[in-house]
């Protein structure tokens, strides 16, 4: 009978739990593989195999390579098309970012009640987000088409002067900014009423018996409740507004006269259109290391915030 028993039978506790912590660990790496190989396979590698390949001139018909080095950083710092799609992206960011944090509070703090109405209202504006960026951008076409879209019939019934913001170098990319807000301002509308919703009512009740105005209780209270929402918010819209294509693809093409081109927009003409892989992965590495920068910008603001 002795000799049946467990190896570890007669051991301390203490001796038993180091023997077998070896096989625990491999068993809970085991529930992260799967995800570190899709996150290997689907990040990790595409990001190395692009650094690589920027650095690459690419010949696709002859399915050759040369190494040349960072030659195509050189040619992308001295082509003013590239040069101009950086300057529209920034111009992107920082015309829509704010908009979406600003008009999603906003959204936040008037529908943050109960009742039907508010609830219909949160669905119709989150409702938008969901849509496709073509059916978006076809509504909005139709709206402000030249001569024959809705904001030109306007026009026209009132006599007078047709607005037409897509045709005109100075207002085609705000223009689409204005666009991208109406179209998915729901999911920070969204996060921000999540934030609302778990801040304690006591916190007011108590704000309310000092006789605290609104703007003092928002300031005081509301603001600094959200602001790690805030913050959250901010880094999104940011990193997705980096990556603007199909709204300026769809509404403008990039121009008037590259005016609307963001840097999404170059890389893929750069990379289908011209077949410059090895300049169109530069472009892209650029504006990864564009979206790292902002991204660490507004952590350390926050993060300074905090600290204060």
């Amino acid at each position: 009978m002795a000799a049946d028993r467990s190896l570890t039978a007669g051991l301390p506790k203490a001796r038993q739990r180091r023997f077998n912590y070896p096989l625990a660990s491999w068993s809970n790496g085991l529930f992260v593989l799967p995800f570190v190989i899709v996150y290997v396979l689907l990040l990790v590698v595409p990001l190395v195999y692009g650094w690589w390949l920027s650095l690459q001139n690419v010949d696709l018909l002859g399915g050759t390579t040369e190494f040349i080095g960072i030659k195509n950083y050189v040619d992308l710092a001295f082509d003013p098309i590239f040069r101009g799609a950086v300057r529209n992206t920034f111009y992107f960011v920082f015309l829509t970012v704010p908009m979406f944090v600003a008009l999603g509070l906003a959204l936040a703090l008037v529908l943050n009640r109960p009742g039907r109405f508010s609830a219909a209202l949160r669905a119709i504006f989150f409702g938008s987000s969901v849509l496709s960026v073509t059916i978006v951008t076809l509504v909005w076409k139709l709206v402000l088409m030249p001569g024959h879209g809705l904001l030109a019939d306007v026009s026209h019934a009132l006599s007078i002067p047709e607005f037409v913001p897509l045709v005109h170098e100075s207002t085609a990319l705000p223009m689409i900014a204005v666009v991208t807000v109406w179209w998915i301002v729901g999911l920070p509308m969204m996060l921000f009423l999540a934030a609302l919703q778990q801040i304690p009512q006591e916190l007011y009740e108590a704000a309310a018996l000092d006789n605290a105005s609104r703007w003092r209780t928002f300031a005081s209270i509301t603001l600094p409740s959200i602001r790690r929402t805030l913050a959250l918010v901010a880094v999104i819209e940011a990193v997705f507004q980096f990556q603007l294509f199909g709204q300026a693809q769809l509404l403008t093409d990039g121009g008037p006269n590259n005016a609307s081109r963001p840097l999404v927009q170059f890389i893929y003409e750069s990379g289908f259109r011209q077949w410059l892989f090895g300049y169109s992965a530069a472009a892209a590495q650029v504006l990864f290391l564009l979206m790292l920068i902002g991204i660490a910008v507004q952590a350390w603001i926050v993060r300074r915030k905090d600290s204060v």
